[in-house]
């Protein structure tokens, strides 16, 4: 599946580095006027917003402002705010519902290498008429639940999955199956675990790029990619990974990496 957004290739950082990055950033307070008018704003003062995307790549896409702080990483927001992610995610996927969109993918792109042109910690939410190909096509089973264990809480677990694509690769998964992510009340939690497993990745590798996506799938979990190689012929070309580390390894230093 390919989205042609060509408006794309003018957005913010797309080309090189946003020059006096705190100066110029849009998402901080008080430059609410920068940003499109929003569609969510949680707290009074605000603590997320939501905006729509100035450069979509789909036919409706939505910005998650994380903070009004300017932080970078989903790693440096305390509990409270995650449930408030959460909720920002809760609400604007009921609106995409309501609206006749069937699917809502939600993501964060960490870093330039990983595709964000704001440093500004954020996530987006990419609204869609019929359920995209890779969630399509999965078919979750306990198998999720493979893989060696980094830690286990509020159950969710937080584990590396055993056919890892790229090093430290992890996964989100609620130890019972659950349908509707947006609905859980796991949903928060499973964020809070996601960011834990940031912060460890980061004390291994600072500042490493990286994707995080939701799939709302039958079994509803979040995957959690480091963008530690460059992706190659290869993998594009023929969908096989070369990944250098053992994923048993890399659990075990996620495991000792505590923050």
């Amino acid at each position: 599946m390919v989205a042609l957004a060509p408006a794309r290739a003018g957005r913010p950082g797309a080309s090189r580095p946003v020059a006096d990055e705190l100066e110029s950033c849009p998402f901080c307070a008080g430059r609410e006027d920068r940003t499109p008018p929003e569609t969510l704003r949680l707290g009074d003062p605000w603590q997320v917003r939501v905006v729509p995307n100035l450069y979509p790549a789909v036919e409706r896409q939505e910005v998650v402002v994380h903070t009004p702080e300017h932080l970078r990483s989903l790693d440096e927001l305390g509990d409270d705010q995650l449930e408030l992610v959460a909720e920002a995610w809760r609400l604007r996927a009921a609106a995409a519902r309501e609206a006749g969109f069937v699917y809502v993918q939600a993501l964060v792109n960490e870093e330039r290498e990983a595709g964000s042109s704001l440093p500004h910690t954020h996530s987006q939410l990419a609204w869609f008429r019929q359920v995209p190909p890779v969630p399509a096509a999965e078919r979750p089973s306990a198998a999720l639940l493979d893989g060696d264990v980094v830690l286990e809480r509020d159950g969710l677990v937080l584990l590396c999955p055993p056919a890892s694509r790229l090093a430290y690769e992890l996964l989100v998964v609620p130890t019972t199956a659950e349908e509707n992510a947006f609905e859980s009340g796991l949903l928060g939690s499973a964020l809070q675990l996601a960011a834990e497993g940031i912060r460890r990745l980061h004390r291994i590798r600072p500042a490493a790029p990286l994707n995080l996506w939701l799939h709302d799938v039958a079994w509803w979990h979040i995957e959690l990619v480091p963008r530690l190689s460059v992706l190659a012929g290869l993998e594009l070309g023929a969908g096989i990974y070369v990944n250098t580390l053992d994923p048993a390894e890399a659990a075990r230093q996620l495991r000792e990496a505590v923050t």
